[in-house]
């Protein structure tokens, strides 16, 4: 057996172990065959043990929201004091990524709106006071903002994203701090045997602004599929979406799409020319920001199967 896995329990009845390689996360994670079922096992280095045994506390509350999700089952360390493990159910199905485009736009719309009744069940946990933000990222937004203006990957016309940014970054945390997933797009969304949809990867959570939650449906959701996008929001406010809602979400997406580029720095030019380009796109979807609401959304909203569907998860 790996010496990773020792000091697990049950890892020598394990019948089979498999590399996933899948994801940004620094952990290391396995595919686990066992009579018990199929598991999904992530390691990291021991001096992360007081995160990751926070992670799977947080995880925990998430468990008892009622939706499919990778459930936790064990935590510990292991490999003789090198590393913490933990141990969770292995959610069934298709990444969500893979299959939306494969769906008519009524049912992936559909499946947005599951997505945004989930995420509303997520954020409507109780926050304990112990992990109440202080930190509204405002400074750290805008920090970020002037390191990517001093990077060599800045974009060609970024001023008025800039200048938008820091004239209303105020628009941002103005909600009762709630707890995230932290990446919830369809990259991190299973669709199950049954037709619906299953959470994972949960390593990013925080406790944050609820509005922040959404920047990565520009980031990564809409070019997979905008009718899922239109429908986790619609879900999410119950067809009653805030004009504070659009107002923060657009420094959010604007934050995002510049600073985005420099982070994928490290993941080399191709990580760069694809950041670049969502960045672009977040450009003209937002009118340079002189838009609020993303064009995205304001051109296929007009669409029928979209009336059609509403209201109906």
């Amino acid at each position: 057996m790996h010496e990773e896995f020792a000091d697990i329990k049950n890892a020598a009845g394990w019948e089979s172990v498999e590399p996933v390689s899948k994801g940004w996360s620094d952990d290391r994670k396995y595919f686990i065959r066992a009579k018990e079922g199929k598991r999904l096992l992530r390691i990291s280095d021991i001096e992360h043990y007081s995160a990751k045994k926070k992670e799977y506390e947080v995880i925990a509350k998430y468990a008892g929201s009622g939706f499919a999700m990778s459930l936790p089952l064990d935590f510990g360390i292991c490999n003789r004091g090198k590393n913490v493990y933990m141990l969770l159910t292995w959610v069934e199905g298709r990444d969500l990524e893979d299959v939306l485009p494969e769906l008519p736009e009524k049912e992936q719309y559909r499946l947005g709106r599951e997505a945004g009744a989930i995420l509303r069940k997520i954020h409507s946990i109780e926050v304990n006071e112990c992990d109440m933000s202080r930190d509204t990222k405002k400074a750290k937004k805008l920090l970020q903002i002037s390191r990517y203006e001093e990077s060599r990957v800045r974009v060609d016309g970024d001023e008025p994203a800039i200048r938008f940014i820091r004239e209303n970054i105020d628009r941002i945390w103005k909600q009762k701090p709630v707890y995230l997933h932290g990446d919830y797009h369809p990259g991190n969304l299973i669709y199950t045997g049954g037709g619906h949809i299953g959470v994972i990867d949960f390593n990013r959570w925080e406790v944050g602004d609820p509005y922040e939650e959404f920047y990565k449906l520009e980031s990564f959701g809409i070019e997979i599929s905008i009718p899922y996008c239109i429908g986790q929001i619609d879900a999410y406010f119950d067809d009653r979406i805030p004009d504070d809602f659009w107002k923060a979400l657009a420094v959010y997406a604007a934050h995002a799409a510049m600073n985005s580029i420099c982070w994928a720095e490290k993941f080399g030019q191709d990580a760069v020319d694809k950041m670049t380009a969502r960045c672009r796109t977040a450009f003209l979807n937002y009118d340079h920001f002189q838009i609020d609401i993303p064009k995205w959304y304001t051109d296929r909203y007009s669409g029928e199967f979209l009336r059609e569907t509403a209201g109906k998860m």
